[in-house]
């Protein structure tokens, strides 16, 4: 899926709004880690897409790396990150790789955003990223978790995500995201991508993963096993409490001891 959408990505994520609303809670965690010696902290952002965040903090002085499977995705980050002219070091690597990838790197932050954590399928393999989490962070480091809030999308069976358009020049392109609950437990997250050129016809494509929907009690009794504590939970990344019933999103973070 990621692979085709990697050349789409920028256009159905408005990233000016959505850094402008979600750095500040980002800049909040940063502060809180560097009260104690004000230096630039050591920052991996995990299954990072495009890189827009990795990009944004590099921005603000810090030393980042980053990471994604999906090579198309690494590429686009890294002409984002020299557009910007910013340095990162940009990895290919999945959930569970980030220690065997980065080596002896040891970082103060490790970011998992976007909704990525849920297209890990079972306990087991969300149990090995969690540990290869606390594997490349310093003690008294922050892991910061951005999820859908699954507890209210199963309660509700909440099908139809927000549309996205973006238009450049004659070019023309509409995003309708939406799920489909298998029997199984597991969702089915589909985007479909309509494209046209010059107000012609609608050219439509459809891709499709699958995502575990990881409710909050399960992924906080899986990173209290995978050995962090100060456990914490809002409902965005503006930084509310978390409403299992109303809030988008389920955001963590936590300390490893």
């Amino acid at each position: 899926m990621y692979s085709s959408l990697s050349v789409d990505y920028d256009k159905f994520n408005n990233w000016k709004n959505r850094l402008a609303y979600e750095m500040p809670f980002i800049e909040k965690q940063t502060a809180a880690l560097q009260q104690f010696n004000g230096q630039p902290l050591q920052i991996l952002d995990a299954a990072c897409g495009t890189g827009m965040h990795a990009v944004a903090l590099a921005e603000r002085g810090h030393r980042v790396c980053a990471a994604d499977l999906i090579p198309e995705m690494v590429e686009h980050a890294r002409f984002n990150a020299q557009t910007a002219k910013v340095s990162i070091n940009l990895k290919i690597a999945g959930f569970g790789q980030l220690k065997s990838t980065f080596g002896s790197e040891s970082f103060d932050l490790v970011l998992c955003l976007g909704n990525s954590l849920p297209h890990l399928l079972t306990g087991s393999a969300l149990s090995n990223a969690l540990d290869d989490f606390g594997a490349v962070l310093r003690p008294g480091g922050m892991l910061l978790i951005q999820n859908r809030n699954f507890d209210a999308v199963m309660a509700k069976k909440d099908r139809w995500m927000e549309p996205q358009a973006f238009q450049q020049g004659d070019e023309e392109w509409v995003f309708q995201r939406f799920y489909d609950f298998e029997p199984d437990g597991l969702i089915r997250f589909n985007i479909i991508t309509l494209k046209r050129q010059n107000h012609g016809d609608w050219i439509s494509s459809v891709s499709s993963t699958h995502l575990h929907p990881q409710l909050a009690h399960e992924l906080i009794q899986a990173i209290t096993a995978s050995g962090f504590g100060h456990i914490r939970s809002f409902g965005s990344m503006s930084g509310e409490e978390f409403d299992p019933l109303a809030s988008g999103n389920l955001v963590i973070t936590a300390i490893k001891r």
